[in-house]
This record gives structure tokens, C-alpha cells and sequence, in this order.
């Protein structure tokens, strides 16, 4: 289970075609996608934008865990 997962920007418009997480490296979106809705990341959720779905953090109080943070 990942706690630091981070947007690469890397899809048309700034989208995240692929996300970092801390120790394991690149993983494209519809891999981490799949790994969410299966539960194995409880810190975050599924959301779908214009038919394609994408990773976010849950919310909360903290902002340094958040998929696009800067």
C-alpha cells in the first residue's frame, strides 16, 4: 500500500497518463487504477473525468499527500 502516490502531468492538458510512487518507480494509470478499486491502496480512490479514470487521494487535512501536489 502506497501513501505517497504523485501525478506525473504527463497526458494531454496535464493529465496523469502515468503516476510515481516513492520505491517503486513509474506506473502507468490504468495499472494503479486497478490496483485501487481492488483495494490495495486504502488511501485512495477512483475518480472518472470525461470516460477515463483517474487516481486521487482521499481527503483530508493534509495537503503534502495529494496526487498533484507541486
Amino acid at each position: 500500500m502506497a501513501k505517497n502516490i504523485r501525478g506525473n502531468q504527463d497526458g494531454s492538458n496535464g493529465s496523469n497518463d502515468s503516476y510515481t510512487i516513492q520505491g517503486r518507480g513509474v506506473v502507468p494509470r490504468s495499472q494503479l487504477v486497478k490496483e485501487v478499486e481492488q483495494g490495495k491502496h486504502s488511501q485512495h480512490h477512483v475518480v472518472e473525468v470525461d470516460g477515463k479514470k483517474y487516481v486521487r487521494s482521499n481527503p483530508d487535512k493534509t495537503t503534502g499527500n495529494n496526487v498533484d501536489k507541486d
